[in-house]
């Protein structure tokens, strides 16, 4: 059985380390980016935040003075065993957010939308969001913590069959142009894609592969991988480079993930995550050890099931 203590120091370790250590597939895609950029004020903006990755480890604080909002997603075995179950899960996860707003420090961003009432420790209704899946055929438990910015780079279109993919294309650059040209959304950005289903199932999907995917990593399903690729192309060939400067080098990477949608309609959901990439992934087994990575191993095979069994 895993133990709510053990729950509870790892989600606290969670929050450490991704407030403050830059993920290495995030910091060698920025430096990619900075060696490859023409224009001197988006290449120096890049080796900027570069140096102040390194900062953030040397002086242990937080890579960005907004430490966004933290929110957990839980992928849990069919056969684990959590003590208290999910309602102590969620105990624990709210009580190591408030513990770390403190400790790391982490910015209390979270208030009521009409009093603005605020706690200080990030927690309220609703906050911290806890996201699930689930894996048969295992007794441990994975927990990623994320730290994302909630105000901008994320919106909605209601496309339509004949739209087809150039719709998607032009709706992706209109958030380019909405978002990027004034440095709205803290560029370089993964820019997750989310296609199908309904509107919050498209909008999920948009911001679990924005979060939740490795830079380089492309959609099994070839079609999807391709328009992965033109798209990342089409991205930093659109004039942006980061925090709103002229450039070449806007998107980290562009992640896409489908749903099967109405017969009617395309929905389509984007989300950008900033380079202040903060994540974090620990697997808690049912002997109560634990093991720390930095890949969330998300969208499994089962989590991508597209029939039956």
């Amino acid at each position: 059985m895993i133990n709510a203590g053990t729950v509870l120091e790892a989600a606290r370790e969670l929050n450490v380390t991704a407030a403050i250590e830059i993920p290495k597939d995030v910091q060698q895609k920025v430096e990619q980016l900075a060696s490859e950029e023409k224009n001197h004020y988006s290449r120096y903006v890049l080796e900027n935040i570069l140096q102040n990755y390194d900062a953030a480890i040397k002086d242990r604080s937080p890579m960005c003075a907004d430490t966004g909002l933290p929110r957990y997603y839980a992928k849990i075995g069919n056969n684990a065993l959590i003590e208290g179950g999910m309602v102590q899960l969620e105990k624990s996860l709210r009580q190591a957010t408030a513990d770390t707003t403190a400790s790391i420090p982490l910015r209390p961003n979270r208030v009521h939308p009409f009093s603005r009432k605020d706690h200080n420790n990030n927690v309220g209704l609703h906050a911290p969001t806890v996201d699930y899946s689930f894996e048969p055929d295992a007794d441990w438990m994975d927990i990623t913590v994320v730290h994302k910015g909630g105000l901008f780079g994320g919106d909605y279109r209601m496309l339509f069959p004949s739209d087809g993919i150039p719709g998607l294309k032009r709706f992706f650059l209109d958030t380019l142009a909405e978002f990027l040209r004034r440095g709205m959304s803290c560029q370089p950005a993964v820019i997750g894609i989310g296609v199908g289903g309904t509107k919050d199932v498209c909008v999920r999907l948009s911001k679990e592969a924005a979060c939740l995917r490795l830079l380089g990593d492309r959609n099994p399903d070839p079609e999807i991988a391709a328009l992965e690729e033109e798209l990342i192309a089409l991205g930093n060939d659109a004039g942006f480079g980061p925090m709103g400067f002229p450039g070449n080098s806007a998107v980290l990477d562009i992640h896409i993930e489908a749903a099967y949608a109405h017969t009617g309609g395309m929905p389509v959901g984007i989300q950008q995550f900033c380079y202040a990439h903060r994540r974090k992934t620990v697997r808690l087994f049912a002997d109560n050890s634990v093991e720390y990575r930095e890949d969330p191993r998300w969208f499994t095979p089962y989590y991508r099931r597209d029939t039956i069994d």
